[in-house]
């Protein structure tokens, strides 16, 4: 893909080889630009990931001119993870049912402990960076990346670079790019990568806007609301995400009014609280993701993201709305939060920064949180409809379908794909052993056999939606931007059953997704989707068609409501494949969790009072020289041994 391709395997994305290259010639600048002389550089030392949009790294983009000197740019400083090779291990563990590791989560200072960057790797890249008279504006505390400022100049000495004006092959516009790939001289802590070195792909949301006539839904011009979508995938059950946190990446800030005004407008109510985290000094601001500095408002996006978040989790404690101008800062700080475990995404944005992002999408993992992000809307992957993250291992990917009820608000009837819906694969991300199955790439669903195939599931996505965009309700707009967040709060209903269980959260549910699909348990799930496809709307190929079982088009299909959320969370604490935590309460969540296996037929009834009575009472033990955590973990352990249980 030309601009797009995820660049690295799973495994191997921290430990890229630099593949750099010298793509500019040029040797006489504006005298208003500080350039760095092509043989005047120092040797140094290469990022781990590339850097240039591939027009200038092969030298067709045509040069519009150098920055200038005084040109301010924000940068965040990547630092690769440590010890790649145990981490992947322990994400396989993690959610391998038969793994003694299974769902044992890590705490954020648990990763930062085993995975991040050292401390001393740090406080030299930060020492550098001030050194070269950039300005760091922010330091993460798990030691991920370093955010700096500075000038064109400072940049180009520092980084052994140029920057420079292109012509955007694509767009009407001009970009900045560095003419060659980043070095470092001076510093010896293998760096990952510098983003925000070019906007060659600016971020944007996937909603789009097409009117037509639907007789199913509830709202105005019988459009579909986000009560209807709860009703057609959960149907009038109990569970409401009680107790759970959904969080929402956003480019752009939104007008509380906006979200006021789509519950006034549509009779609709809701009582979740709406937490705005700006990052990094973010504004806030509604403007226009594409014209910043306008003073135009346009929210549909972020305003149909909350509310249908909401619509299939009416009863969730709160949205964490994270709101920033680069990607890598925002997903940073939704795992260092660690507060949301429903993660969503319905944007597009730098395919550059996938090196970086990539180990941001494995913290998600480790710590049991769920990224679901949509597929995008112009059909079959190819180089002018691909957009990242959508290949990416550790997410979940959400395509589209076009949806019939029974009625207006009525229960789940048949459905179809959205042609619209983007799917396929890109060369450069490996198959994951989850899609390498028996069963799961055929013939007939055309998926490779070496690539990451794209996407794993589905949902209501036609031009049969309704949103507010800068004060005024407006009718028929679709896209996987509503499919996503959709997905986002059946999650949280999936994890406050599990909770309820006595476990943890269902974190990275692709694993135990691909063995439903193979199983017999997989047509009571999902609703698997047979009819259409998904030509791309613009450059090469037929696209794919939906077909039995897994398709390019729209994965596994859409949620047919309780039957997929006991095969993930389990219907008792003893389920098979899913031990029961046994320290529940407030107990687990500060002293870590226990896992606690039946071994003298304890009914359920027995295994939760003993869970109960041992954490009570572990809770309360001390031992000199060892941590409260440590404590409790080894009191759960005697109290469960002691009462027939194995645990772990």
């Amino acid at each position: 893909m030309t601009e797009m391709k995820v660049i690295a395997s799973l495994a191997t994305l921290a430990i890229l080889a630099a593949g750099s290259s010298s793509c500019s010639t040029e040797s006489t600048h504006p005298t208003s630009y500080t350039s760095v002389s092509e043989s005047a550089t120092p040797r140094g030392r290469p990022m781990l990931a590339r850097h240039l949009p591939r027009s200038v790294a092969d030298g067709t983009a045509t040069l519009m001119g150098a920055a200038q000197s005084d040109q301010r740019l924000r940068l965040a400083i990547h630092l690769p993870l440590r010890d790649q090779a145990t981490l992947t291990q322990l994400l396989h563990d993690l959610y391998d049912p038969q793994s003694a590791q299974f769902h044992k989560y890590l705490s954020v200072a648990e990763f930062i402990n085993r995975f991040a960057p050292t401390a001393d790797d740090y406080n030299a890249v930060v020492a550098w960076a001030t050194a070269k008279g950039l300005t760091v504006t922010a330091r993460t505390p798990n030691r991920r990346l370093v955010v700096v400022e500075g000038t064109v100049s400072t940049i180009n000495r520092a980084f052994n670079v140029n920057v420079r004006y292109y012509k955007h092959p694509a767009e009407s516009r001009t970009f900045y790019s560095p003419d060659r790939e980043p070095t470092t001289v001076g510093l010896n802590v293998p760096l990952l990568q510098v983003t925000g070195m070019n906007n060659y792909v600016l971020p944007r949301p996937l909603l789009r806007h097409l009117a037509i006539a639907n007789p199913a839904g509830t709202g105005l011009s019988s459009q579909f609301l986000p009560s209807d979508l709860r009703a057609a995938y959960y149907g009038n059950g109990p569970l409401t995400g009680a107790g759970q946190t959904i969080g929402i990446l956003s480019f752009d800030g939104y007008l509380a009014s906006d979200v006021q005004l789509y519950y006034s407008t549509t009779g609709m109510s809701s009582a979740v609280p709406i937490s705005n985290v700006l990052v990094n000094g973010f504004s806030g601001a509604c403007t226009s993701v594409g014209s910043p500095t306008s003073s135009t408002c346009d929210d549909g996006e972020q305003v149909l993201d909350i509310v249908n978040a909401i619509g299939m989790a009416p009863g969730i404690s709160q949205i964490l709305f994270y709101e920033g101008s680069s990607n890598t800062e925002i997903l940073n700080q939704m795992a260092v939060d660690n507060v949301a475990k429903a993660l969503s995404s319905s944007w597009a944005w730098n395919p550059a920064d996938a090196a970086s992002d990539d180990p941001i999408f494995q913290e998600f993992a480790a710590q049991g949180q769920s990224f679901v992000s949509a597929s995008g809307d112009e059909g079959a992957f190819n180089d002018s409809t691909y957009s990242f993250p959508s290949v990416d291992p550790y997410i979940t990917v959400v395509g589209g379908t076009v949806l019939t009820t029974s009625g207006r608000g009525g229960a789940w009837l048949a459905e179809s794909a959205w042609p619209e819906s983007g799917g396929g694969y890109v060369s450069g991300t490996p198959i994951p052993s989850w899609q390498q199955l028996a069963g799961v790439i055929t013939s007939s669903n055309q998926g490779s056999p070496e690539w990451r195939n794209s996407p794993d599931v589905a949902a209501e996505a036609d031009f049969d939606n309704v949103t507010v965009v800068n004060g005024s309700f407006a009718t028929g707009y679709g896209g996987t931007s509503f499919a996503a967040p959709r997905w986002a709060g059946f999650l949280a209903l999936v994890n406050q059953q599990s909770v309820s269980n006595g476990r943890d959260t269902v974190g990275f549910i692709n694993p135990a997704l691909y063995s439903l699909g193979i199983s017999s348990n997989y047509a009571s799930a999902l609703h698997d989707i047979t009819n259409g496809g998904n030509p791309p709307e613009t450059g090469g190929g037929s696209g794919f068609n939906a077909v039995p079982g897994f398709d390019l088009v729209t994965g596994w299909g859409s949620p047919a409501g309780s039957p997929l959320i006991d095969q993930l969370a389990g219907t008792s604490a003893s389920s098979a494949g899913a031990p029961a935590a046994a320290a529940a309460g407030s107990s687990a969540t500060s002293y870590g969790r226990v896992f606690m296996y039946p071994r003298l037929g304890q009914s359920d009834a027995q295994q939760a009072a003993d869970r109960r009575e041992c954490s009570e009472w572990a809770a309360t033990q001390t031992s000199p020289g060892i941590s409260k955590e440590s404590a409790y973990s080894r009191a759960m352990a005697a109290c469960g041994e002691a009462r027939g249980y194995t645990v772990h």
